[in-house]
């Protein structure tokens, strides 16, 4: 097991490049089976979840070669139906989105539950009832837990999801793109990695119109082409070390940052007293920050809420709640979409975090607090990165284990603090 050693109070300063948007590359490599041309993908993360993924798609007759750093040439060429390894659909939470492609291209699938963090109940049947609308069959063998996907020939449809989920989305559209006929897709999520699925498709040879909208409408084709796509920054690996950089009093510029994706996440941010300035792609965090937590009207605690894109989403409620430990005033956190996500402020509490957790949903951070080192483990990707945060900011030595957790989600991300001036070190225990 690799550990993490942090001695805290160290401003970042410097540049960085963030890597490519891991919630994209999942579902962009599963686009890549809809087509028995080879697709060309650059800037994938090399990344734990990503690597899964991969060993998913050879295992189903996929050839993947690198072809250059972080380019892929993936080639779908034949698609077997193969029972896939269980232990690698665990491992990830994008597992269940082969379903939407394999079904479309092999018309069959036995597919393990997917993994994926554990931070509470996270449903599929909206990705069973979409695929179902669309013409598949779907049973769940309770003995063996394992799924089957069965069609014989997809048909477009209109379909009215019952919750924006992102990866039901992207099943949707994978199925849809040809399937016989017009899908319209309502309630479907428009978050930057769905949008640009959207966009790889229509690169090879898809017809999808009214995309970054919750109405998608898809006209299915008999069949996709080859091409070339390269994969956007991860958002929230930018937003990640915007925080870093403001909870060390740091200064750095974070160099093509897709800025146009972070308007409501600049909002949110602003009521905690953080500004950056933007230039062409890049994002500039001065050190002057203010970090005072703006009240409401009337002098009232404001509360943060996450909400399906373009709202401020749920991955980045951990970074926010670090920075408010930095910031003055007080504020609430809402998080209703998972019940487990608050869970490690327990961690920030123990090194030093003045925060009220008030239900598995909603936590009350009262700042500024003095954080002080601990040995702390990593409960998932985001918390992990969050942990990390916090250790920057505090004082003395922070050990963070479990970080196989961080890796996930993060590429490499110690050698990029290191190159902010971070005092950071993995080991192995």
């Amino acid at each position: 097991m690799e550990y993490f050693q942090i001695y805290g109070g160290k401003p970042l300063h410097g540049e960085i490049t963030p890597s490519g948007n891991k919630n994209a590359a999942l579902p962009l490599l599963a686009a890549c089976l809809l087509t028995d041309e080879p697709v060309i993908m650059h800037n994938v993360p090399e990344i734990r979840d990503v690597l899964a993924m991969r060993d998913l798609l050879i295992s189903l007759g996929v050839q993947i070669e690198t072809v250059a750093d972080h380019t892929w040439r993936i080639h779908a060429q034949q698609v077997r139906p193969a029972d896939l390894d269980t232990d690698l659909c665990c491992r990830i939470r994008a597992s269940i989105l082969l379903a939407g492609p394999v079904v479309a291209r092999a018309g069959e699938l036995h597919l393990p539950p997917p993994g994926g963090d554990v931070i509470g109940r996270r449903r599929v049947d909206t990705h069973i009832l979409a695929l179902e609308a669309l013409g598949t069959q779907v049973e769940y063998d309770r003995v063996e837990r394992v799924f089957h996907f069965v069609s014989y020939g997809l048909t477009g449809s209109d379909i009215l999801l019952d919750e924006a989920s992102v990866t039901a989305t992207e099943n949707a559209i994978m199925a849809a793109a040809t399937a016989s006929g017009t899908t319209i897709l309502h309630n479907a999520a428009s978050e930057p990695h769905v949008q640009e699925l959207c966009h790889l498709i229509n690169t090879l040879g898809g017809k999808i119109t009214h995309i970054g909208s919750n109405t998608l409408h898809i006209e299915g084709v008999p069949k996709l082409g080859g091409g070339e796509f390269t994969i956007g920054p991860d958002y929230l690996e930018v937003v990640s070390f915007i925080g870093a950089a403001v909870v060390t009093g740091g200064s750095i510029r974070i160099r093509e940052a897709g800025p146009k994706y972070l308007d409501m996440v600049r909002l949110v941010f602003r009521r905690l007293g953080v500004h950056w300035e933007i230039e062409g792609n890049d994002i500039i965090v001065p050190a002057d920050q203010t970090l005072k937590i703006e009240p409401d009207i009337g002098h009232s605690i404001p509360q943060i809420n996450v909400m399906p894109w373009p709202a401020f989403p749920t991955d980045l409620m951990s970074i926010a709640i670090v920075v408010a430990t930095q910031a003055e005033g007080t504020i609430l956190f809402h998080d209703w979409m998972y019940e487990g996500r608050m869970y490690f402020t327990d961690k920030l509490s123990g090194m030093g975090a003045q925060i009220v957790l008030c239900d598995p949903h909603r936590c009350i951070v009262q700042g500024p607090a003095e954080l002080i080192g601990e040995n702390v483990e990593s409960p998932d990707i985001r918390a992990g990165l969050a942990l990390v945060l916090a250790a920057l900011a505090a004082k003395g030595k922070s050990t963070i284990r479990n970080v196989g957790q961080i890796d996930r989600g993060y590429e490499r991300i110690d050698e990029k603090l290191l190159i902010l001036g971070a005092d950071i070190e993995r080991l192995k225990e």
